[in-house]
């Protein structure tokens, strides 16, 4: 099926299967919690269980695992959906482990009937204590042999809200001694009198994940659930529930997660940033969550190619936010619109230009000749960035300086003759004269420069505001630091400018990237209005990793 040296764990895994004839199609899942937005994380895991039954003969459900009402709400639901459906995937069904809380409740019957689930009296303080350590054996709890009977007569009064939250609990009954802690009779209901986002208050006692997870698998003939390694202790509950109710066969397989630098990737945490106004909530284009890296101006296309690259593997690592920036350069190379913005602007004036005159130049509107030509407004007055002129210049200085000259992109070759400062001593405006026989595309002066830069011409310029975005911690792991992990926010992380972009911008819209020349890429935030332009920096122009990826 394919060249086996370029084939994943997973993929070995599945070839096999499907070769045997074990399978002869694929079934995965992607079972997110509806308690908060989809991070890379998930990314991840979204573009390995859908790129297999891509790859591989099968689907994939979208399964939503909402055991938990107190911390779920429909609003994340959406935008879980809205997630996935932006990295470019559909899943085949719509499930919600809420939608078998029924089966999930005869499926523990069963145990029950079988001597293997018991009601406990216990608080959750006492079996924690009763439940050992890694080395030290577990103690049965006093209620672990009441008889079938009365087990039975008890969870049945446990689903009819006989009893208040934390009273009651059911729990598998296996080996208090075993030495996989998670075996030591775990909890498989617990009580919660609360309303739940889909089912309302039909139930008051709700499954454990641990419970619901493997069972929704079996129902939905799941072939191959894909975990991450922290559920390596978990397959071997997974397995008993599934040997004990003679159901389908799901089998768990785990890969590492991967944690991306200068972030942190735990719900929990995110919740943290949120709350505390650390960010503009989950959307924030400084956050690792898929809606905020979508506001940021991150393409769905980068991500996929991220995820690939990265690849699946055993081993946890941190892998460097910057080849998620390779990958997102590379997109918008050749695929992002071109226009000029100054960012921090300098009056420039030709003086030996007419007044009152505007010529419309063109230039290239994208990567290539596909995308066309635009027409630019340019005038006696523009405005170039502060930083491409020096009063005293350095070295192998190329740019405006005092007798030099510059082309300006699809324009003119100017020359500086004069500078004007205030009396703060900050240069404000330059005087230049520029060669008419110089225009970009029938240059006849001769004249040769070593430097192009853009520019906007002040007449026709709009005013934008620009969010310059970089990393949201000064430090690669802020999750391994001593303290507080809040303490390592980058406060530079955002700053704001206001700058005179050209006025094709004006037409500018959400769903395009824009390369601001020389300056990096951009998109438009949802906060633009009419009236006022919002840009955000998605990514500089500088390519560091460039050189990494060819080793």
């Amino acid at each position: 099926m394919s060249d086996e040296k370029s084939l994943n764990f997973l993929e070995e895994i599945i070839e096999k299967d499907l070769a045997d004839g074990k399978y002869t199609s694929i079934v995965t899942r992607f079972p997110p919690e509806p308690n908060g937005y989809l991070h890379m994380g998930h990314a991840t895991s979204i573009c390995l269980n859908f790129g297999l039954s891509k790859k591989y003969p099968g689907y994939t459900n979208l399964r939503f695992d909402d055991t938990n009402p107190v911390t779920e709400d429909t609003e994340y639901v959406e935008s879980i959906k809205e997630d996935i459906k932006w990295l470019g995937f559909e899943w085949k069904h719509e499930r919600y482990a809420s939608d078998y809380f029924e089966e999930l409740y005869q499926y523990a019957i069963t145990l029950i009937k079988k001597g293997l689930a018991y009601v406990d009296d216990i608080s959750s303080e006492e079996m924690a204590t009763l439940k050992g350590s890694p080395t030290e054996p577990g103690k049965d709890s006093p209620f672990r042999n009441r008889t079938v009977e009365e087990n039975l007569e008890l969870f049945a009064q446990m689903r009819n809200g006989d009893f208040p939250d934390g009273a009651r609990t059911l729990r598998a009954k296996i080996n208090m001694s075993h030495p996989n802690m998670l075996m030591r009779d775990p909890i498989l209901y617990r009580i919660k009198h609360a309303h739940h986002h889909r089912t309302g208050d039909k139930w008051c006692i709700y499954p454990m994940y641990d419970f619901a997870h493997g069972q929704s698998d079996s129902i939905e003939n799941i072939t191959h659930s894909i975990c991450t390694l922290e559920f390596v202790p978990h397959r071997e509950l997974y397995d008993w529930f599934i040997e004990k109710l003679e159901i389908y066969p799901s089998h768990q397989y785990e890969f590492a997660r991967r944690n991306l630098s200068y972030t942190v990737m735990s719900k929990r945490k995110l919740l943290q940033l949120v709350n505390d106004k650390h960010v503009n909530g989950w959307d924030d284009p400084r956050m690792p969550t898929i809606s905020g890296m979508r506001r940021r101006g991150f393409t769905p296309a980068s991500i996929r190619k991220f995820c690939e690259t990265v690849g699946i593997a055993k081993r946890e690592n941190v892998v460097d936010f910057s080849l998620l920036e390779f990958c997102l350069r590379e997109d918008l190379n050749n695929t992002a619109l071109r226009a000029m913005a100054v960012l921090d602007p300098l009056k420039l004036v030709i003086t030996n230009y007419e007044d009152g005159k505007t010529e419309e130049l063109t230039s290239e509107n994208g990567p290539d000749e596909a995308y066309g030509q635009r027409s630019i407004p340019f005038s006696k007055e523009l405005w170039i960035e502060r930083e491409d002129f020096m009063e005293e210049p350095a070295k192998k200085w190329f740019r405006l300086a005092p007798g030099a000259m510059v082309r300006l992109k699809s324009a003119y070759i100017v020359r500086c003759d004069h500078f004007i400062k205030d009396e703060n001593g900050q240069v404000i405006e330059l005087q230049c004269t520029y060669f008419p026989e110089s225009k970009s595309g029938s240059d006849t002066s001769g004249l040769q420069t070593k430097a192009v830069i853009h520019w906007v011409s002040a007449p026709h310029a709009a005013i934008a505001e620009v969010r310059l975005y970089d990393r949201l911690f000064k430090v690669e792991n802020p999750s391994s630091e001593e303290g507080d992990f809040k303490d390592y926010i980058n406060a530079d992380s955002l700053q704001v400018v206001n700058a005179f972009i050209e006025p094709s911008l004006k037409n500018a819209t959400l769903q395009n990237r824009y390369q601001f020349l020389r300056k990096g890429y951009f998109c438009l935030d949802k906060d633009s209005t009419e009236n006022k332009l919002v840009f955000n920096r998605t990514v500089t122009l500088k390519d560091a990793w460039a050189k990494e990826i060819k080793k």
